[in-house]
């Protein structure tokens, strides 16, 4: 006897065109900012725990910029990575105006003015304990204030190298509302704050302190990163730093964060980004090398769950391969059938 169906949501699965038609989220190059590593060296160094990522050259970072650039990306993260010998507790490697970072910085904007250049606001790749920021005299702890004071210094001379937007991802208290006073001060009131608002003591943060030899501290970074037992609290950091003068609030990582998204976004007033880490990148590649996954398919389902959750704006390793293979698809579409 056949079935008496009025409804059969089989019908727009049909095809691929018509999945595609109804298709409730969708990625395009513009969602990403491509996060890129640069060291002082001449050539550069794959980051062996992130497969197809490197510590790029200075000119290697452009030509990586340019590439991105040239598939549609608008936005790029960078993040340094300094000779051991250059850093000290107090990180005062960050604040030297013609250090690695600002040159990079200066280096990008000159060869790709329209692109957007997003400087990390931390201390860890400057300190030789490789926290985020100063310790206390014991040792125990790190110090709030002084290092909301560090990098206060450190945001401002990141927008005068020509940093398009500043990204504290420390998670002092208070440091929202110091850069930005310290911001308008030197007269970058137009510069934008993406903050780290909900920056969880996660374990998937490995292979990005391998790539930039961020030593791990003999304490731990749970006394300022978040619990990820704790959402409700994800939101009043979210609240706070919007209140602080944040114009952008992220959710680090994001895939095992998913709920954290979703309801960052049903709360801020503010876009909302997140950032697929090291780790999540670390994994979608070895689980594919040992043939327990498809790559392609796993990349492109872990980008759209973190879009579908909320995430206006995404951080992640895989934008500048993904924007490129959805440029030639794009491309090939437009072309008239032969």
């Amino acid at each position: 006897m056949p079935l008496d169906l009025t409804f059969r949501p089989r019908r727009l699965r049909a095809t691929a065109a018509i999945r595609d038609l109804v298709a409730e989220t969708t990625l395009c190059a513009q969602d990403f900012i491509y996060p890129l590593f640069v060291h002082d060296l001449p050539e550069p160094v794959p980051v062996e725990s992130m497969p197809g990522v490197s510590r790029n050259s200075l000119s290697s970072l452009i030509n990586e910029c340019q590439a991105a650039a040239g598939v549609g990306i608008r936005a790029v993260a960078i993040f340094p990575c300094l000779d051991k010998s250059l850093k000290d507790p107090a990180g005062s490697a960050a604040f030297d105006a013609k250090g690695l970072l600002p040159r990079a910085i200066a280096a990008v904007k000159s060869a790709l003015p329209g692109l957007l250049v997003v400087a990390d606001v931390a201390l860890d790749p400057f300190t030789s304990h490789g926290h985020d920021g100063i310790l206390t005299p014991n040792g125990r702890d790190l110090a709030n204030d002084p290092t909301v004071e560090a990098l206060c210094r450190l945001a401002v001379l990141e927008a005068r190298a020509g940093a398009d937007i500043v990204a504290p991802s420390d998670m002092m208290d208070g440091r929202i509302g110091a850069i930005r006073r310290a911001l308008d001060a030197a007269g970058f009131e137009n510069i934008p704050i993406l903050a780290y608002a909900a920056k969880f003591a996660s374990a998937y943060y490995g292979p990005f302190r391998d790539a930039v030899g961020s030593q791990h501290a003999p304490i731990s970074k749970a006394t300022y990163q978040m619990n990820p037992a704790n959402v409700r609290e994800a939101l009043r950091e979210v609240a706070l730093d919007e209140d602080e003068g944040a114009d952008i609030v992220m959710v680090k990582p994001a895939g095992p964060y998913l709920d954290v998204i979703r309801a960052v976004k049903e709360h801020a007033t503010v876009p909302v980004a997140a950032y697929q880490v090291s780790g999540e990148y670390a994994q979608i590649h070895a689980a594919a090398r040992l043939g327990w996954l498809d790559y392609r398919r796993t990349r492109d389902e872990s980008l759209l769950s973190i879009k579908r959750a909320g995430a206006d704006i995404i951080l992640t390793y895989f934008a500048r391969e993904f924007a490129g293979e959805l440029s030639k698809s794009i491309e090939k579409m437009s072309q008239p059938p032969s």
